[in-house]
């Protein structure tokens, strides 16, 4: 039941209503500031000063972008009916741990027709150093991260798909993009069409990459045309070449394997060929066949921030996937370089939060320009570390890797294919 604004509630959601019942709010504890806004006016008519521009994709609704309380939030208008299920979907995507947008609230205009374009907005937690398909595929390297689009893309499927989640709309405008160490990340931003189920049939997986093949050729082929590009010049294969990259990792997330019964090392091998990937295994099932001398294994797998999980729930730091992967190489680096006392796990990791990382990431945002991922450099000079030790033969020290890293005017992350060796770095 809707509550007038300012009422307060003790549950997971505050909701409530202007004096009118024109509009009903549903906001997150956390951001409660929220609910005071002019919910009441449509987001083109706000003169508020918290309004910022920031770069934003291609939509069919008006989307504005509000800073409040240290936060940016993405305000999104389009009919009450769809707002609402896209909330819910958010909400869900986000209890399963799916990479997806954070939901923050849900505005719903009573007095205008539920299919009215004004008469709801989705409010949602914005992504930060997020850009959109747009501006990955304009710029000069995009050929060079092809193939790192079709992986992120195809991951992007893969774990919706697992969480039972049918994207209904799948395409390059409906996702955000982050830089994730030497990697993309994926994230669902458009939620409006999903729909939640317990598994999907392999037909629902097929017709969502129907879609999905159907949309990118359309968005691709109108990148060409606004570059004044011809059609047998553009790219319109990339909708084709993420759906074989989907169907080779879902076969190996699905496949059934058998196991000699003198080699079940090779489970252990298994689950970390997929941690490797990034999904996490939830649950391992082996099936005994007596008097055969093998077994069938089949693994229940999760969601894709395997690294991600770990690396929270060790340091409670939080990073994208492939950064979580880097930056927990580094964690064992210290444990190793600073453990010959062998002291408990559990300080060294708290002394490496205090003594290496923090300081790292003030010291490095100091030298980095306006709107750059602190922690995007940290990885790049963990990387740097690591090219400068080998190329030495002994551990240069994080000290030196860093001043030869300003001198060589901070360089990135080799993508995928182009660096000279593992990311992680030696141990002393």
């Amino acid at each position: 039941m809707s509550r007038r604004t300012g009422d307060r509630q003790p549950h997971s959601e505050t909701h409530g209503a202007d004096i009118a019942d024109s509009y009903s709010v549903i906001i997150r504890p956390e951001w409660s500031g929220l609910i005071g806004l002019d919910w009441a006016r449509p987001l083109l008519d706000w003169q508020d000063d918290r309004i910022v521009e920031l770069p934003r994709g291609l939509s069919r609704h008006e989307v504005r972008f509000l800073a409040l309380y240290g936060a940016t939030f993405a305000l999104k208008e389009l009919p009450g009916d769809l707002a609402t299920r896209e909330y819910h979907a958010l909400r869900r995507l986000e209890e399963l741990g799916g990479s997806a947008v954070r939901p923050a609230g849900l505005v719903v205009r009573r007095l205008l027709d539920p299919g009215s374009e004004q008469s709801g907005v989705v409010i949602t937690r914005y992504v930060d150093y997020s850009f959109s398909y747009r501006e990955l595929l304009s710029g000069e390297s995009f050929g060079r991260r092809r193939d790192q689009l079709l992986d992120a893309f195809a991951f992007l499927l893969v774990e919706l798909h697992l969480l039972g989640c049918f994207w209904g709309d799948c395409s390059l405008s409906n996702v955000l993009y982050r830089y994730d160490a030497g990697a993309i990340e994926t994230l669902l931003v458009d939620a409006e069409t999903t729909a939640l189920h317990p598994s999907l049939s392999d037909g629902q997986r097929q017709h969502d990459l129907s879609i999905m093949v159907d949309n990118v050729g359309g968005e691709m082929g109108d990148i060409a045309a606004a570059q004044g590009v011809s059609l047998d010049a553009a790219d319109l294969g990339l909708g084709e070449d993420i759906a074989r990259r989907y169907e080779r990792l879902w076969a190996e997330l699905g496949s059934e394997q058998r196991i000699p019964v003198d080699r079940q090392y090779l489970i252990t091998e298994r689950i970390a060929k997929l941690n490797d990937l990034g999904f996490q295994v939830d649950e391992l099932e082996v099936i005994p066949h007596p008097g055969r001398d093998h077994l069938h294994l089949r693994l229940k797998v999760g969601d894709r921030n395997f690294h991600n999980s770990r690396l929270r729930e060790l340091t409670g730091v939080e990073a994208a996937e492939n950064q979580a992967r880097q930056i927990l190489a580094d964690l064992r680096y210290f444990e190793v370089k600073e453990g010959r006392g062998e002291p408990a796990k559990p300080l060294l990791r708290m002394r490496w939060r205090v003594e290496e990382f923090e300081p790292w990431l003030r010291r490095l945002a100091s030298h980095l320009p306006a709107g750059a991922d602190p922690l995007q450099a940290y990885c790049d000079l963990l990387h740097h570390r690591y090219l400068l030790s080998a190329e030495a033969g002994w551990d240069v020290g994080t000290e030196a890797a860093f001043q030869h890293w300003l001198s060589s005017d901070r360089p990135g992350y080799p993508l995928a294919g182009e660096g000279s060796g593992p990311s992680e770095p030696p141990a002393c």
